[in-house]
């Protein structure tokens, strides 16, 4: 981690405001149903975030984070409500579309890392590439770059279960970012790591948000979300009101 510890940062005070908006949710709703029992996950949220913002969402278990995450991800549909992404009002998308705009456009960290076992390295952070079209020989060069960015470029060959679990979670930060998506999301991305391996990985997103990353990232740590611009705190489904961590 020598070459993005050097280069990582605390994050400088940035204004959003002449940012272009990147994503806009306005309304959200979301709702699980049984045949005996209606659940309210995500209740009337509205959220604006725009191009190069490092944005934290915190609150308490089960009050919608991973909802909300999953559905800016387009992992989930929303219940209700108006999603944007750029122009492109998405709500009322049909999966397949869906489908080719999470490729080319969200990167997903997951704190269970969710690599493939019996894949290589490379191979894990190959895949989205692979969904892209991408040529063999970008492809190559491309993951190449990302390995060297988080100091495992001499892991390629091995299996997972051949590294720690911060060199996994380093892995699956790799595959996040290899397609250049518009938006990283990061749901609590340090959750599973000791202190050491957890700083190094919001080191990695310190480093790319600073060149030119968006992020949303979940996480229950308060030093975590201090290196964002701003805070988003959550609540029963809804996001509360909190200007402690806007700029």
């Amino acid at each position: 981690m020598q070459q993005i510890a050097a280069t990582a940062m605390a994050v400088q005070p940035v204004s959003a405001a002449d940012r272009p908006q990147l994503i806009r949710l306005s309304g959200i709703r979301k709702t699980y149903r049984t045949l005996d029992l209606e659940t309210t996950a995500l209740d009337d949220v509205s959220l604006e975030i725009r191009e190069g913002e490092f944005v934290a969402v915190m609150g308490p278990s089960g009050c919608g984070k991973s909802t909300l995450l999953n559905i800016l991800a387009m992992i989930d549909a929303p219940s209700g409500g108006d999603y944007y992404l750029q122009d492109l009002h998405i709500s009322s998308f049909p999966e397949s579309r869906l489908v080719d705009l999470r490729k080319y456009n969200i990167g997903f960290i997951f704190q269970s890392f969710n690599l493939i076992d019996d894949l290589s390295v490379y191979e894990n952070v190959e895949l989205p590439l692979l969904y892209q079209g991408v040529s063999r020989s970008k492809r190559q060069a491309r993951v190449r770059e990302v390995l060297e960015l988080v100091d495992l470029l001499p892991r390629a060959r091995h299996r997972p279960a051949q590294l720690s679990g911060g060199q996994q979670q380093r892995v699956a930060v790799a595959r996040a970012v290899v397609g250049d998506p518009k938006l990283i999301v990061a749901d609590e991305p340090t959750g599973n790591l000791d202190t050491r391996n957890g700083e190094d990985v919001m080191d990695m997103l310190t480093t790319l948000n600073e060149q030119g990353a968006t992020i949303l990232m979940v996480t229950h740590s308060p030093a975590h979300a201090a290196r964002a611009h701003r805070i988003v705190n959550m609540l029963d489904g809804r996001i509360v009101p909190d200007v402690s961590g806007v700029l």
